[in-house]
């Protein structure tokens, strides 16, 4: 049954800094930053949260029904992803702006400074979460403000099960917005940094949100796996070894992806986060968010 992706579209433009960003920022001196870094590789790709999470989802045999806006400079983005066999009939076409933009700089230890025009991405409120019977599952990505916050609403109108991922959506959100959030969805899915910052500005520890109404908060931790917390007790699932360290640009995406397939399935969260490490790390050894190898074998594995 399909999965709803609500979240962003955009075009990434990935550059590598040979060197470390701690060696060129010196933290005395913040209140007057002034760096430069030289980036020799440039690349452009097509990336934004919904996109990167269909394209996993849908490599691996999923359903994915993409919700969001796109600007008049996303045809060929648009057409990609139709391409790939996915419903596109929630993107909605903004006319007078630009599809949304990050511009990424990696260090040598997969540090990443980004920058962000939201683009299209402001008007992605105005599409309305679509009356479905077939819609299984879904999940709020970063997105505009505006739009997470309705979606997650419209949804839990809907019925609809969702997963909040506010990703690096969430400090747009106060504490009274995050507990609303976090009240309508049925799983909470943040990586180590996003967990304490959700804990600070809510007042919740992991353990006391995993004892609520949710069914279960994933904590994601790069290599070393992801935590699950789930009615008061937290399990690790260990992480897997990439081949190579290329690009960590869309890692989450890919998690989430493989986490909404087996959702859709009805899968144990183990079952669904062990997936989610495996897709992590194929598409790390690879650059960009939507280059990587998924083979659906893996979910039989």
């Amino acid at each position: 049954m399909p999965a709803l992706i609500c979240g962003s579209l955009a075009f990434d433009t990935i550059t590598t800094f040979p060197g470390q960003f701690s060696q060129q920022i010196l933290p005395e001196q913040l209140h007057i930053l002034n760096v430069s870094f030289l980036v020799p590789e440039l690349r452009r790709e097509f990336g934004g949260c919904a996109g990167n999470i269909a394209y996993n989802l849908r490599q691996l045999g999923g359903d994915p029904v993409v919700m969001a806006a796109i600007g008049n400079d996303g045809g060929d983005y648009l057409e990609r992803i139709r391409s790939w066999g996915v419903d596109t009939s929630m993107v909605t076409w903004v006319e007078d702006h630009y599809t949304a933009q990050a511009i990424i700089i990696t260090d040598t230890d997969n540090n990443q400074i980004t920058a962000f025009h939201p683009g299209a991405m402001q008007k992605a409120g105005e599409v309305k979460v679509p009356t479905r019977a077939d819609l299984k599952v879904a999940i709020i990505a970063p997105d505009g403000r505006d739009a997470m916050l309705s979606h997650a609403r419209q949804l839990h109108e809907a019925g609809i099960p969702f997963v909040f991922d506010p990703g690096q959506g969430l400090p747009m959100f106060d504490g009274a917005e995050l507990r609303d959030f976090i009240a309508q969805a049925r799983w909470v899915a943040v990586n180590d940094y996003e967990a304490r910052m959700l804990c600070d500005r809510t007042g919740h520890t992991l353990e006391s949100l995993s004892t609520s109404h949710l069914s279960g908060v994933i904590v994601t931790l790069g290599a070393q796996g992801c935590d699950i917390w789930v009615q008061g007790s937290k399990e690790h699932v260990p992480g897997i070894a990439a081949q190579e360290v290329l690009d960590p640009t869309g890692c989450g995406d890919a998690f989430r992806g493989a986490l909404l397939y087996g959702l859709e399935r009805g899968w144990s969260l183990q079952r669904c986060v062990a997936l989610g490490n495996r897709l992590g790390a194929a598409k790390i050894a690879c650059r960009g968010g939507q280059n990587h190898r998924v083979d659906p074998a893996w979910a039989l594995s």
